[in-house]
């Protein structure tokens, strides 16, 4: 019977090409509108690392008071010396102080240019901690991080260019006039967001290439690329700059369960406790210490535009939904006669609502055809609407055609509901007299 009824809604739609035309278009712009914003709104919301999101932990301690920060928030980062004192303490299984850099990979041919790139300073446990998967070698050891040895792990972009994608592990790179030796080799590793380095265009530039222990790039000065607030004065230079009050290094800490994650947080609670006692803080401790989903809610990593253009574009839909529903209306009590025909020879009720919302798909599928297509040719131009980082990653793929077509049809029979009840409740006995 089911084909039976998609048979009879594709010669039904044929007979009325203005009306069907209308609700194709309708759905399609609605559905295209609706599938357009939610690629961009799935690519910024989704979770980079769901099998550990919630293992994974910032640590926040306030060091600048409640007449500096905002809303009695901590500061994004720690001080140098504060994410000196949560390493040495070591109260996490893994964990790690980090910081964004920029340095100029140096050709061993003199008439290469050199040429810049981003990378990060942390220490080995990083690896681990953030599922980094390795192509070549493997990542430095606690006993380089403590040694202050240089060495590097570099990303497979650069591999590729430096090393004509050989395996390069005990190899030398020349970074900014230093020699460091490769341990080993990333494979593809770009998380959305990158949610460890979010004052890149939000989590969504350009991922990090070279990856330095952070003892060693302390050393060699390496400043940092990414976030730094001072809000007091310190003495000219590298030294007093890293025994100032400044912020820029964050610290993450792989805490496993609830009794390690409750510990760590009594543990920064005292540790602030400690400071206002040696009466470097003047106030209560106030602490954080936040999950990777909780960390990108706080940093509102998900674009205002994405969530208004969502919501305008659902409401856009609703609006279209409303017009295919007095389309649908008008076009099945139209057919009332034929309604009263079939309900006199014996059809029931249920089969003319089968009959009706399998005809109501038929559209679906047409409106969900045409959304597809306009859906491709919006993505042309997403890139006008939201930064470019962003726009990248919305793209076309399997789940999302498969969700756009659900979406039209789902829209479609749910537009059908009320003109498939109207037609239902028709009178065989009045339409018999009446015609």
């Amino acid at each position: 019977m089911f084909t039976y009824y998609f048979q009879l809604g594709l010669r039904s739609l044929r007979k009325n090409p203005v009306l069907t035309t209308l609700m194709v278009v309708a759905i399609g712009f609605g559905v295209a509108a609706s599938m357009t914003t939610y690629a961009v709104f799935r690519a910024t919301s989704g979770d980079p690392i769901p099998q550990k999101s919630s293992t994974l932990f910032v640590a926040q301690v306030d060091n600048y008071g409640p007449g500096s920060n905002e809303h009695g928030e901590p500061t994004f980062w720690l001080t140098y010396n504060d994410a000196l004192n949560l390493l040495r303490a070591h109260r996490a299984p893994r964990q790690t102080p980090l910081y964004p850099l920029q340095a100029s990979v140096v050709s061993d041919d003199p008439n290469a240019l050199a040429f810049p790139v981003r990378g990060y300073a942390s220490n080995s446990d990083f690896f681990t901690m953030f599922d980094v998967p390795f192509r070549y070698g493997q990542p430095w050891s606690a006993e380089d991080d403590n040694a202050h040895a240089p060495v590097v792990v570099i990303g497979k972009a650069l591999n590729d260019r430096v090393f004509k994608g050989e395996n390069s592990v005990g190899r030398m790179i020349d970074l900014d006039g230093k020699d460091f030796r490769v341990v080993g080799v990333t494979g593809d590793f770009d998380p959305h967001p990158r949610y460890f380095d979010l004052d890149n265009d939000s989590g969504f530039g350009e991922g990090g290439q070279v990856y330095m222990p952070f003892t060693r790039a302390v050393d060699l000065r390496k400043p940092t690329a990414g976030g730094n607030m001072c809000n007091r004065d310190y003495e000219p230079g590298w030294d007093s700059f890293l025994r100032s009050e400044c912020v820029w290094v964050s610290f993450w800490a792989e805490l496993p369960d609830a009794a390690s994650r409750d510990a760590y947080r009594r543990f920064l609670h005292d540790y602030a406790a400690d400071q206002q006692r040696a009466g470097r803080f003047a106030w209560a401790p106030n602490v954080r210490l936040r999950d990777v989903p909780e960390w990108l809610a706080f940093r509102h990593v998900v674009p205002k535009e994405a969530k208004m253009s969502l919501l305008i574009a659902i409401a856009f839909l609703v609006i279209c939904l409303v017009n295919t529903v007095g389309l649908l209306l008008a076009k099945f009590m139209r057919r009332a006669p034929e309604i009263g025909v079939r309900r006199a020879l014996g059809a029931s009720r249920r089969t003319i609502y089968a009959q009706f919302l399998i005809e109501a798909s038929t559209v679906g599928l047409a409106g969900g055809a045409l959304g597809l297509i306009l859906t491709m040719l919006a993505m042309l131009g997403v890139d006008h609407v939201f930064e470019p980082a962003i726009a990248a990653l919305a793209r076309v793929d399997l789940s999302l055609i498969g969700l756009t077509f659900l979406a039209a049809i789902a829209s479609s029979m749910l537009a059908a509901f009320y003109p498939t009840w109207r037609a239902a409740q028709v009178q065989p006995a009045w339409q018999l007299k009446s015609n």
